[in-house]
Parts: structure tokens; C-alpha cells; sequence
């Protein structure tokens, strides 16, 4: 095996003739690559080369490549019946049902009808690389190639070592990704690999607070959305993907981690599979989809009709954004040098950001009064919207804090009193998810990063986020989760904990 002759004239065969595997074969044909698609269900490979075709038509129609581009990479594409035909391909790429049975089983058939020399890739996403290669007389020419849905368009591909793996094939499918264009990382050989790992929190977090009723599922997405800067919320967003498909993982996840109580499938996602509500494609999921379907509706708070007098304390902290902006808009704003850093009043009623404690817990030990506490924002100096909970009783308070928002352009929408909100919580989870990631695989913070931006279209990575929070931030929110809650889910990894005491930031 050479691994240095993966190049342009290369032979690809790629296995699986679905949505995936389609997008890889056309990916592989656009880059110069002779292909064989192959899928064991007969004519199955022809239709794809058709939705290839017409993929390739509509490129040209939109400019983005020319004619004579696109017809080169139709006459590399070859579709074929049998798996013999394979034979004189130098690089084979699985995108068959994620089940390691029958990938095993392929594999083996691949090492009797490829030569000695060929590279042998699966596009597992949560499957063990080392486990996709037991059994084959020659484990080390297996890697893992985890590609994106659509492979044509998602930059990123996670490459996957096995223990048995060559390590040469390593930084040679580096190199053939970035000639493909895309943008490769090292993943660790671990469930779920980077980004369907860190990515568990973003929807089991959301799930949990959709159970506890802090606002309807619409209202977390557009959050998640707007305050947040994520591209799609995580009910849309496993609506999409096909809600049965996102539970698929979680479980796999769940299992591959010795049932780890952080990774453990929801009842409401597992009740909507049981129902036949998979999102998009069934027509309802955690939404309803149709023609005739409304989009959902959002219920902001009605702002009071005269915004009360607000007073700052000295030091705003993360919120002095937010301070600033309310100043430019207009807001009279008081100095008051009692007040606890990152704490403003509006009438009078204090408001803060959320710490990871509920607001009625924070007014009985801290406040002795009511209490708002805000929900963090991407950015509190753009933000059009934010979310506010309040402590027992202070519900009647949120009108003037909407009022005095309102004057800058937020719109406030409120959440029951939940401990962390949503996005401080959703982060400060994810966060804590890629720096247990870091702790025991050595995957690297710049990885994490760029494969979370490119693999889910986060607006920034967890592990940056947190840098600009500062890990003590992150680590009291998820200490003050796991007191609330009892529960494991919210233990802090080492390293995010070593950094809360010793200062650094994940990206020194």
C-alpha cells in the first residue's frame, strides 16, 4: 500500500448509492477521479448518477462551474452492478446503512476484489474505526473518511484513525480532501468523533428543556437563532435531519459510552419515532410542515407603555454591551456604586445575567427581593432578541424591562424559571462537551473548533465561545447545574476545571 499515490489519477469506487453516497461520488468526479459507484440494490446506482446529472445541469445553470466541467465529470461517473466490477479502484469509500455488521462484511468482500495496494475508507459517523476493521486480513489500509450531508457542499471531512491504521494514510488523505476542497480535521476514534459529540448537547440540552417547559419548542429555536446566531434551532434542526435519524445517534453515542446518563435518549424524541412524526420528511415532527402550514408563532412580552428608571452598577461585565447599546438608543441611565457587578434595575427590580442558578433561587440568597435574570447573547451589542426569566412572582416586572429593551431594538421573550435559561445553558454544555472531548483523546481546540463551524454552521466554536466567557464562567454555570439538577450530565471536565483555577484559555 502507497498511500502517496492518491491523487487526480486515482480510481474511486465509492459503495452506497444514497443521498451520501451520491455526493461523494460526484465530489471524487468533479476533482479529476475516475468512479465506480456501486449499491447493492439493483438499478440503484444508475438513478443516482440521474439526481447527479441534474445536480451537475443545475450547477452550470447557476454558474458555478462550465459546461465542459460539467461534462467531463459525468463521463467519469460509472455506475455499476456487481461488486467484481470495483476491481483496479485505488481508493474505496463505504456510505452504506450505518450498522457495523454490514460494513464489516463489505470490507471484507473489498480486500478479495481490490488489489493490495488500495485504501480502504468508511464514512461511519459514530462508529469505531477499529471496529470496522476487525476481521480484515489487512486492518491497517482502513481509515475513516466522515463526510458531511451534502458532501458536495459541506466543507468538512473528519479523518478517523483505527489503532491499526497506517499512520502514512493519515496526512495522505490530508492532502487528497484539500484537493477535493474540502477542509480536513483529526478526529478522534471515539463515539461520535468530534462533531457528533459535542454536538449531543446542543440537542439533548434543548430536549430537557422543552420537558421542563421553559418555552415552547418555536421559542427555543428562534433563541437559539437570533440571540444565539446558530443557523437553526435544535427542534427545526432535528426535524431536518429526520428526527428518528438524530435519535439513531444519540443512541449510538449513548451505547458506545457505557450508557453514560449525559448521552441518554429523550422520552419526547423517542415517543415522536414511536409515532412516525421523523420531521420534514413524514410531514411533523416537533413541527408541522405543509403548504397550507403556517410558520410557528412566536409571543413576545408586551412592553409596559412608559420604560421605568434604570441604574447600572460600576462594573457591567458582559453585559456592558448591552449598557452601551441602551445608551446610544437613548436610555437614561444612573450610576449606583451598590450595586453587584453585572447588575442593573429597572423600577427598581434588579436584573443579571443568568449563572446557572434559577431566579428564584438567586432572589432568596442573594436578593431578597425580585429578581430577572437575563439569557446570554451571542452578541449583546446586535442582538434583536433576549430571553428573561423571573423569580416567583416578579413575572409582572418583565413589561418594563421589555419597555427599556424595546428602546434599542430587542424584543424580549420569556422563559419559565429554569436553572441556566437556554443559550448560557446550551453553551456552557457544549463547551464542556469539547473540552472532555480535548481531556481524553488529545483532539485539539483548533479542530473542535473548525469542525463544529463547518460540520453544524456554528456561529462560533464551543471552545472559543468559552474562551470569550472565561472557563470560570462556564464551570460555576454547570456547578450551579449540577447542584440544581443532582445530576452527572453537568460534571465538569478536567481541563475546563484546571483552567477555572489556573486561568489560560482553551486556545492559548
Amino acid at each position: 500500500m502507497n498511500p502517496k499515490t492518491l491523487d487526480a489519477t486515482t480510481r474511486v469506487a465509492v459503495i452506497g448509492a444514497g443521498s451520501m453516497g451520491a455526493g461523494i461520488a460526484q465530489l471524487a468526479a468533479q476533482a479529476g477521479h475516475e468512479v465506480r459507484l456501486f449499491d447493492m440494490q439493483p438499478g440503484a446506482a444508475v438513478r443516482a448518477l440521474e439526481r447527479i446529472a441534474a445536480d451537475l445541469d443545475g450547477a452550470v445553470q447557476r454558474g458555478r462551474m462550465t459546461a465542459a466541467e460539467r461534462d467531463g465529470a459525468r463521463e467519469r461517473l460509472v455506475a455499476v452492478e456487481r461488486l467484481e466490477a470495483l476491481e483496479g479502484c485505488g481508493l474505496a469509500i463505504e456510505a452504506i446503512v450505518e450498522k457495523l455488521e454490514p460494513k464489516q462484511q463489505l470490507f471484507r468482500q473489498l480486500e478479495n476484489v481490490l488489489g493490495a495496494q488500495a485504501v480502504l475508507a468508511t464514512n461511519t459517523s459514530s462508529i469505531s474505526v477499529t471496529a470496522v476493521a476487525q476481521g480484515l486480513q489487512h486492518p491497517q489500509r482502513l481509515i475513516g473518511l466522515h463526510f458531511f450531508n451534502p458532501a458536495t457542499r459541506m466543507k468538512l471531512v473528519e479523518i478517523i484513525r483505527g489503532v491499526e491504521t497506517d499512520p502514512a494514510l493519515v496526512p495522505a488523505l490530508h492532502a487528497l480532501s484539500q484537493a477535493w476542497g474540502k477542509t480536513p480535521v483529526d478526529a478522534p476514534n471515539a463515539p461520535g468523533f468530534i462533531v457528533n459529540r459535542v454536538a449531543r448537547p446542543y440537542y439533548a440540552e434543548g430536549l430537557r428543556l422543552l420537558a421542563e417547559r421553559v418555552a415552547p419548542a418555536a421559542a427555543v429555536d428562534k433563541l437559539l437563532r437570533e440571540a444565539g446566531g446558530f443557523a437553526m434551532g435544535p427542534f427545526e434542526l432535528m426535524d431536518l435531519i429526520g428526527v428518528e435519524v438524530n435519535l439513531s445517534v444519540t443512541e449510538s453515542v449513548f451505547q458506545a459510552t457505557a450508557f453514560d446518563p449525559r448521552f441518554a435518549p429523550s422520552l419526547i424524541q423517542q415517543e415522536l419515532v414511536r409515532s412516525g412524526r421523523f420531521g420534514r420528511k413524514s410531514g411533523q415532527g416537533f413541527h408541522r410542515y405543509g403548504a397550507d402550514v403556517p410558520a410557528p408563532q412566536v409571543d413576545v412580552v408586551a412592553p409596559a407603555s412608559a420604560a421605568p428608571a434604570v441604574a447600572c452598577a460600576a462594573d457591567m461585565g458582559a453585559l456592558a454591551p448591552l449598557v452601551q447599546r441602551l445608551q446610544a438608543a437613548g436610555v437614561a441611565l444612573q450610576a449606583d456604586a451598590g450595586l453587584p457587578a453585572e447588575t442593573f434595575t429597572v423600577g427598581g427590580v434588579r436584573v443579571a445575567l443568568t449563572d446557572g442558578r434559577t431566579a428564584t433561587e438567586r432572589a432568596a440568597t442573594d436578593v431578597a427581593g425580585p429578581l430577572l435574570l437575563l439569557d446570554l447573547a451571542r452578541d449583546f451589542a446586535a442582538t434583536p432578541l433576549l430571553g428573561a426569566a423571573a423569580s416567583v412572582g416578579a413575572q409582572g416586572h418583565l413589561p418594563a424591562l421589555a419597555a427599556v429593551l424595546q428602546a434599542a431594538g430587542i424584543a424580549l421573550l420569556a422563559l419559565d424559571d429554569v436553572a441556566g435559561l437556554v443559550l448560557m445553558r446550551t453553551v456552557c454544555c457544549l463547551a464542556n462537551e469539547a473540552a472532555d472531548v480535548i481531556t481524553w483523546s488529545g483532539a485539539t481546540a483548533r479542530d473542535i473548533d473548525v469542525a463544529m463551524k463547518l460540520g453544524t454552521a456554528y456561529p462560533v466554536g464551543p471552545l472559543a465561545w468559552a474562551d470569550a466567557l472565561g472557563a470560570a464562567r462556564v464551570a460555576t454555570v454547570l456547578r450551579h447545574l449540577q447542584d440544581h439538577y443532582g445530576d452527572t450530565r453537568y460534571r465538569r471536565s478536567p481541563l475546563l476545571t484546571r483552567l477555572q483555577h489556573a486561568g489560560g484559555s482553551f486556545h492559548a
